[in-house]
């Protein structure tokens, strides 16, 4: 695999913002000298205040590569000084300290057949992956098992299921499935002769989904695992 790149603290303008649920925004930045990015890596977004305190957290990239915008999904979390800010205060025109791409480990370049387990917001990279499969036309290397408790908390819930995602949700039904996380016999036909798996959510969920591919047969050295903590 090539080097994934990097990209040093840098800005960029907010040019696009709209709030599919009451939790999530979704954010286009045009960057200035942006270095294009692999699916799956991440930029951090940083606030800073008139009297110099700042604030920073991680974002995954939802755009694909040839993207002309930088595309972030971020949730509103209690007490988030970042996700709070970004959701209720940020308007278009805002200009923004930003640092990315980062990370080389979690990317998938689309020249390996994979499987993919993301929960909740933890499907944002894997909707970059999937982007970029279609623009290739490598849509068949890729199969993503997306799970939430609700499809309205599911970011990019309707262009997952559009591309063909199997989509498991646990507090509510979704036409016949009834409410259960991913269900071994579900996820076993997606995982058939990959090469590589990727899993991302919480600390909880990724052990949860580390697991169930691993009862599928996925060798454990295949996964990469991208994981959050309750304030991530």
């Amino acid at each position: 695999m090539s080097r994934a790149p990097a990209g040093p603290w840098t800005t960029g303008r907010l040019v696009e913002l709209d709030r599919p649920s009451d939790r999530l925004v979704r954010l286009r930045f045009d960057v200035d000298n942006r270095v294009d990015h692999l699916p799956g890596q991440h930029y951090v977004l940083r606030l800073r205040a008139e009297d110099g305190y700042t604030a920073q957290r991680s974002y995954s990239i939802a755009s694909e590569p040839a993207d002309p915008l930088l595309e972030l999904m971020v949730e509103c979390l209690p007490g988030g000084e970042v996700s709070g800010f970004m959701h209720d205060v940020a308007e278009p025109g805002d200009v923004f300290e930003l640092r990315g791409p980062i990370g080389g480990w979690f990317v998938w370049e689309g020249d390996v057949t994979a499987v993919c387990v993301g929960g909740g917001s933890g499907v944002v990279p894997l909707v970059s992956m999937l982007r970029h499969a279609r623009r290739l036309g490598a849509s068949d290397r890729l199969r993503v098992v997306a799970v939430a408790r609700s499809l309205e908390e599911l970011p990019y819930a309707h262009e997952l299921l559009d591309a063909g995602a199997f989509v498991a949700l646990t507090r509510e039904n979704l036409g016949d499935r009834i409410a259960h996380p991913p269900y071994p016999e579900e996820v076993a036909p997606l995982a058939e002769e990959v090469e590589r798996a990727y899993v991302c959510g919480s600390v909880g969920f990724a052990s949860f989904a580390t697991r169930l591919l691993g009862e599928v047969g996925v060798r454990s050295e295949l996964i990469r695992v991208e994981q959050f903590g309750a304030t991530g």
